[in-house]
């Protein structure tokens, strides 16, 4: 493949969390933007949203001379992605959604993003370790605890100002699933769905709708696996992008 793959990290995290993938994808040109707040662009005054994210991403990715991309994206990276369809649609190829969601949050989880939020602006990241459940899959949880206690330190590390941008960015993102048409209408390729057997935060669902409305991409699924397939099983996640969109 002569584009380069993008790898958009998720919430709350880094793009550490693709070391061991990047590691199994030698032989691939990688370029993993670290999002505002993160290790990214400072927060500045603007009002939080995946597009300004989105906008980010593109314009380091021009800094870099990058006209077209393969763009992969986990969970909040994944918004990300989407967001640059609908803005920078000549800049993505092809995408990879892995464990993520094209639907806008329902009133309640909204409601939840903005209260944690808060919580954080208040305690610190700290508030942040019930997400451990919700990241991590049930076998990971059980069956390595090496793998939780870096996710725990992550957690721990991440940066209340950014973690509460993140939160009120993503409360306000819109649906996806016409972005999705339109760009599989465009003819966007190559392109596949990505979701852990364990991941409650997307589910079956969700990534057969996503495939659906890229025209039909298959979904893969990644056994023993929860919201952060790329860490939970690099090996199989590896394979999966080297087979459909490093090599397809």
């Amino acid at each position: 493949m002569s584009l380069p793959l993008v790898l958009v990290h998720a919430f709350p995290l880094t793009p550490a969390v693709f070391d061991d993938l990047a590691g199994r994808l030698t032989g691939t040109t990688l370029i993993r933007p670290a999002l505002r707040g993160f290790g990214g662009p400072a927060l500045g005054d603007a009002e939080p949203s995946v597009d300004v994210y989105a906008d980010d991403v593109a314009a380091g990715l021009a800094a870099q001379g990058v006209e077209r991309a393969i763009v992969g994206g986990l969970s909040l990276g994944g918004y990300v992605t989407m967001a640059l369809l609908r803005r920078h649609p000549d800049l993505v190829a092809g995408v990879v959604l892995a464990d993520t969601k094209a639907s806008e949050d329902t009133a309640e989880a909204k409601a939840n993003r903005l209260r944690m939020a808060d919580a954080v602006e208040r305690h610190g990241s700290r508030a942040l370790r019930p997400m451990l459940d919700t990241l991590l899959g049930e076998t990971t949880r059980r069956d390595r605890p090496d793998l939780v206690a870096r996710v725990r330190d992550w957690l721990d590390a991440a940066p209340p100002d950014g973690v509460a941008w993140a939160q009120r960015a993503m409360a306000a993102r819109p649906p996806s699933f016409g972005t999705l048409r339109e760009a599989a209408a465009r003819g966007l390729a190559p392109s596949t769905v990505i979701v852990g057997r364990d991941d409650d935060v997307t589910g079956l669902d969700e990534a057969g709708a996503m495939a659906a409305a890229l025209g039909g991409v298959t979904v893969h699924v990644v056994d023993g696996a929860g919201h952060l397939s790329p860490l939970e099983h690099p090996d199989a996640v590896a394979e999966i992008v080297r087979e459909t969109v490093v090599s397809p």
